[in-house]
């Protein structure tokens, strides 16, 4: 199956998965584990808005950093400029937060809601270069989109 076609079918578990349930850290924790999986990624997962800090939430993969401040490495950057930006080469990103030597590139996709209030991110690492593209971006944000439809959060 071409990713086109993985990330459609993506989109439509992703959102059979979480409609309906009311467990925020749940929603998450199942999104992360479907994505991680299917798409054999070294870390997926959620950094939540608390004040002017990314907090650690939900993912996949080994552990990781607890605090994101807003600006700061590629998270906070994509928090801050409330834009996907993806990293061929994490070496090359000014101020690169490592949580793991073995993350090399990585792709961070704001959750937004309704509003356009940004709520938290959705950040993957791969241990590979330049593992995301344009292809990555378009349908993570699209998963992104689902879950913050679904999401029972104020913040």
């Amino acid at each position: 199956m071409d990713k086109n076609a993985t990330y459609q079918l993506l989109v439509k578990q992703v959102e059979s998965l979480i409609e309906g349930e009311n467990n925020t850290t749940g929603q998450l924790a199942n999104a992360a584990a479907l994505l991680h999986e299917t798409m054999g990624w070294w870390w997926t997962g959620f950094y939540l808005v608390n004040g002017d800090t990314l907090q650690l939430g939900p993912f996949q993969g080994p552990v990781a950093c607890y605090n994101i401040k807003r600006g700061r490495g590629v998270c906070g950057t994509a928090w801050a400029e409330g834009r996907t930006i993806v990293v061929p080469d994490v070496e090359q990103f000014p101020g690169h937060i490592a949580c793991s030597s073995q993350s090399r590139s990585e792709i961070v996709v704001p959750l937004r809601r309704q509003d356009g209030g940004i709520i938290g991110v959705l950040d993957i690492d791969s241990k590979d270069l330049a593992t995301f593209d344009d292809v990555d971006a378009h349908w993570l944000e699209q998963i992104a989109q689902v879950i913050t439809r679904h999401l029972k959060t104020e913040n």
